[in-house]
């Protein structure tokens, strides 16, 4: 059971977590009972329970905590508690029976943008983060700033999709939004640069054009296009320097090197299009689970449950449950980052260069 759904208020713009609260309290027990009836199975029917506990909005994680307490009590099946990111991190085992542990994963979503390696179901090497913002959270604020609302062909479509739709019409070298942290030698990302550079570069856009209320400038598909190029060669470089880490620590074996890329962003086709060329050219395969299994979604912490369980790892029993709590904040795992960055690895732009001139 997942505790946090891939809603968008385009009203209010954003998340308001009283709300959030709110609508999973309406649906909780509707979801629960549709998923029940789908599968054909009941209550009595089941293993365990598995519910995410951290990280996440409080109000909303209490909501699914205390509802899946509830089934356990009435059941006496054991709770599994989730970490939503090692979800992520792990649902590509559910699709790729053969992808073995240990793993470099790349997640990036709405929330949360990091690269760790999967060392176990509950082991994990964190190698970067970031710092700031959010990939997800950057594309859906240009969006908004750009009004892509406001054009019929992207009217329903959450802010991310808008950006990536838009981007095809445009030249992803149009317009130059810088590079960042490029003095960083470690694997941390930022996207509060970028998020200046697009406002800059649309405030002067406006001014040129002398646009008022919901007027949108000219070059909206080139910026949405340079947009998505300066994203996608942030995060390419992060991981290239992540991939150089553990070439010379041997931190992954030469026979499973695999770069797992997963959350709402991941199903972005040009930033997916970028690092599988770049995987191409280090020796490293790329898998992405589908689309749907990229969001937010239920299955996967389903599936974080099904790996714990069957490892006999955090499983609590009836009696337990005052043990479990929410956490609104948690790290993945142990923290190498001041290993890499005492390393002092460069990475030149003219990698990620070379590979978008080529392949453009």
């Amino acid at each position: 059971m997942t505790t946090k759904y891939n809603c968008h208020f385009f009203s209010f713009g954003g998340i308001i977590p009283p709300v959030a609260r709110d609508l999973h309290k309406q649906n909780i027990d509707n979801v629960v009972t549709q998923a029940l009836h789908r599968a054909q199975v009941s209550l009595n029917d089941l293993d365990a329970i598995a519910v995410t506990v951290k990280p996440g909005l409080p109000l909303s994680l209490l909501v699914g905590m205390n509802y899946a307490k509830e089934l356990c009590k009435k059941t006496l099946k054991p709770l599994i508690p989730i970490h939503h990111m090692e979800a992520h991190a792990l649902t590509a085992r559910l699709v790729d029976h053969n992808l073995q542990l240990p793993f470099l994963v790349l997640l990036l979503s709405g929330g949360h943008c990091l690269l760790a390696i999967v060392k176990n179901v509950n082991e994990f090497l964190l190698l970067g983060q970031s710092i700031d913002d959010a990939p997800g959270e950057a594309l859906d604020k240009a969006a908004r700033r750009l009004k892509l609302k406001n054009m019929k062909e992207f009217r329903n479509c959450a802010g991310g999709q808008a950006i990536e739709k838009a981007a095809l019409k445009g030249d992803p070298r149009a317009i130059d939004l810088g590079t960042f942290m490029t003095n960083y030698k470690d694997c941390n990302f930022s996207y509060s640069g970028l998020k200046n550079a697009i406002r800059s570069q649309i405030i002067k856009s406006e001014k040129k054009h002398e646009l008022k209320g919901d007027e949108i400038i000219p070059e909206v598909f080139d910026l949405c296009a340079s947009i998505q190029y300066a994203l996608t060669k942030h995060i390419c470089t992060r991981v290239q320097r992540a991939i150089e880490f553990i070439d010379r620590t041997q931190l992954l074996p030469d026979t499973n090197r695999t770069l797992v890329v997963s959350g709402g962003v991941a199903s972005n086709m040009f930033i997916r299009k970028y690092l599988n060329l770049m995987c191409d050219e280090v020796n490293f395969k790329l898998i992405v689970p589908p689309p749907k299994l990229c969001t937010d979604n239920g299955i996967m912490i389903a599936w974080n449950g099904i790996e714990k369980f069957n490892e006999h790892i955090d499983i609590f029993n009836h009696l337990d449950l005052d043990k479990i709590d929410i956490q609104s904040k948690a790290p993945l795992g142990k923290n190498l980052s001041s290993q890499i960055t005492d390393m002092e690895i460069r990475c030149p732009s003219g990698f990620f260069n070379k590979i978008f001139e080529e392949n453009r």
